[in-house]
């Protein structure tokens, strides 16, 4: 009877003392592989924009000489971004081009292209997912509600801007209460740029034999590649560690409401100088089921604000008689934000149409994959470089 009746307990009572030490070292290795993982995408979008500038041999300003008219503008601003990948990188040029002479008007609808070029990275990052039709159904609606909504605030605004100006005037009323201030360089605020920019100039040297286009070219592959395998590997982590307290404080700071969500956006975007880079985190986390799309659909939001502080930081850094213009185009991106989140995601009947159409492209989606592509290829080149042909 005595070894009936305590020899259980004492087996009980030694799993339940080494148990939980195995499970959180299993969870801090997790989390740090869920950390370089992170970075492991940061590496890649910064490898596949630094490809695109090798490739064009740093003449990437000389693509936005077509914008004539401000069709042309909007074209030109997303195809940009979407080769460049970064939508702060291209409202940066877009600054220095105002500050060089570069009219206002035809930098706005610039401006609002970069904001819709800039969501392609998030449709690249879902593709992570396709193994699973589950997964990239979820994950390819959370990367596309971003293009709806970039693209009915362009519908709304693009036209209201044409014919009276409003974000022109209101800009530069802004600009004129600024003008004079100390300079605010970018350089020492960026602090993802340092730590990848060493791994990309090894990358480069290795390349080195090769031309520079298809330097550039081949380094882009590799980023593409990366972003595939960090997806692959973070989906399967996270669906490890993403249960109980875990999942309860990100829940807490991105799925806890409207608010929560757009802060929580605005704030991440501001640190890291790159709404794609902060969005297509996401993606991986409502792939594998942890959020939904309709969660972090406001985080998407806040995203667009903040990474309006590249273009002013960088407006502030110009000096001359143009520093006015410079500054106010950066205004003018922080309005059209604000504008259309409070505009769009305000009224419950607009804000409903972005998650729909998302819901509804990736239903197609997710039966077959080859929509997806024609999607990414037709929207963000095709469409956009046959709109130029037929403009010139």
């Amino acid at each position: 009877m005595p070894e009936m009746t305590y020899s259980p307990e004492t087996t009980h009572e030694a799993s339940s003392v080494t148990d939980p030490d195995k499970i959180n070292l299993k969870s801090i290795g997790r989390w740090f592989a869920i950390a370089a993982l992170i970075y492991c995408m940061l590496l890649a979008v910064g490898m596949i924009g630094a490809g695109f500038k090798t490739a064009t041999a740093g003449q990437a300003k000389s693509l936005f000489a077509f914008a004539s008219n401000p069709f042309l503008g909007l074209i030109i601003g997303t195809v940009c971004t979407a080769l460049i990948q970064s939508s702060s990188t291209v409202t940066s040029i877009i600054v220095g081009l105002v500050a060089g002479g570069l009219p206002v008007s035809l930098a706005i609808p610039m401006i609002m292209g970069a904001n819709i070029g800039t969501t392609i990275t998030n449709t690249i990052v879902s593709a992570g997912h396709m193994r699973c039709s589950t997964e990239f159904k979820r994950a390819f609606s959370a990367a596309t509600v971003h293009d709806f909504f970039n693209l009915m605030a362009v519908i709304i605004f693009l036209p209201l801007e044409i014919f009276t100006g409003f974000l022109q005037k209101t800009s530069l009323a802004i600009a004129s209460m600024f003008v004079g201030g100390s300079s605010m360089s970018i350089k020492g605020i960026n602090f993802i740029k340092p730590i990848t920019k060493p791994i990309i100039g090894t990358l480069k040297s290795m390349l080195g034999s090769f031309s520079p286009e298809v330097q550039g070219v081949l380094l882009a592959i590799l980023g593409i590649g990366l972003i595939f395998c960090a997806i692959t590997m973070m989906g399967k982590l996270l669906k490890r560690l993403m249960v109980g307290r875990a999942k309860n404080m990100l829940h807490t700071a991105i799925g806890r409401g409207p608010f929560a969500g757009i802060t929580s956006g605005m704030l991440i975007t501001i640190l890291v100088q790159s709404s794609s880079t902060t969005t297509s985190l996401m993606i991986p986390l409502v792939g594998s089921g942890i959020f939904s799309m309709r969660q972090v659909y406001p985080f998407t939001l806040g995203s667009n604000i903040g990474t309006c502080v590249t273009a002013l930081l960088a407006a502030t850094a110009v000096i001359g008689g143009n520093s006015l213009f410079a500054l106010q185009i950066a205004f003018v991106h922080l309005i059209f934000n604000i504008s259309g989140v409070l505009f769009i995601y305000g009224i419950p009947f607009l804000r409903e149409i972005p998650p729909r159409c998302a819901e509804w492209l990736a239903d197609y989606a997710g039966r077959k994959k080859r929509y997806a592509a024609c999607y990414v290829l037709g929207v963000f080149f095709l469409l956009p470089a046959t709109c130029i042909i037929l403009a010139q």
